[in-house]
């Protein structure tokens, strides 16, 4: 009875735990989103959300975001398509043709979870020397490689999650019927892990679109759309970043409407990423 009595008590214990930080971690999201919304709501409109910067923008005067919009849709997009080509065939050959290899697969791993958490400040910085060293001038192309580098990782192991789940034997059962680990890669393999694919392109795309410190010296700042590559853009961390340091109180209610418009961007990333996962869920054989 006493055991009894001890393991009653230490389940209560942890489950009153467990219980006050989930409270905690919800109320701080509450509080980060309704602080955000309170701020930037009032300040948010279309001619904001359609128009360019115009003269004397950063003095509280006409215009709006629309080039940092923009340019956070390039850079992410871009970033998010080159890390997809990149990080599925290094999923697909971890999970396929190196699967007997337990420890290089382990140490693969690991240090892929080393790179995942490497502050962004840090990609930043390396891609900044790169640039210096080759001679190139801050742009769109720059930052779009700078981030690519930086949600490499996280586009694999999202995609590796996945991958580990499908069963030894669906691989076991297709080579043994004349199938090559290439045709089994992409033909059985991509199609059991698609909710994890998605999810990784959505989670890829959100840190993409979400992260500062790896464009901060990358990609420059400007109040024109980019029409190349090669032109230095703007995106809306940095657009927050920079308005919210002004001395100026329209300045600053702009900044808290592009945190507003990047806030809905994330929240929406992530309700797709849940229905997608729950949609294609369903044609993974178990």
């Amino acid at each position: 009875m006493n055991r009894l009595k001890i393991r009653k008590a230490e389940e209560l214990f942890f489950r009153v735990i467990m219980f006050l930080a989930t409270s905690v971690i919800l109320l701080a999201l509450c509080m980060i989103i309704f602080s955000i919304l309170r701020k930037g709501l009032p300040a948010l409109s279309w001619s904001m959300i359609s128009q360019l910067p115009k003269g004397g923008f950063y003095f509280g005067k006409e215009g709006g975001i629309l080039n940092a919009i923009m340019g956070s849709v390039y850079l992410a997009f871009g970033a998010t398509f080159l890390a997809f080509l990149i990080g599925l065939p290094v999923a697909l050959y971890i999970n396929i043709h190196l699967h007997k290899r337990k420890k290089l697969v382990n140490g693969i791993r690991f240090m892929l979870d080393v790179m995942w958490g490497i502050p962004s400040i840090v990609y930043g910085a390396f891609g900044f020397t790169v640039m210096l060293y080759f001679g190139m001038r801050s742009s769109l192309l720059a930052g779009m490689l700078t981030v690519t580098l930086f949600i490499i990782p996280i586009m694999i192991r999202a995609i590796d999650e996945v991958l580990k789940t499908v069963p030894t034997g669906l691989l076991e059962a297709t080579l043994s019927l004349g199938s090559t680990k290439s045709e089994t890669a992409y033909k059985v393999y991509f199609k059991q892990g698609i909710s994890g694919i998605v999810t990784a392109l959505l989670l890829s795309f959100g840190r993409a679109i979400g992260d500062a410190a790896s464009v901060l010296f990358t990609t420059g700042y400007t109040d024109n759309m980019p029409t190349s590559l090669l032109q230095p853009t703007a995106t809306l961390p940095l657009a927050i970043f920079f308005q919210l340091s002004s001395p100026i109180a329209e300045v600053k209610e702009r900044a808290y409407a592009s945190a507003v418009i990047l806030t809905l961007i994330i929240l929406f990333i992530s309700l797709v990423s849940r229905i997608s996962s729950r949609h294609y869920h369903k044609h993974k054989i178990k």
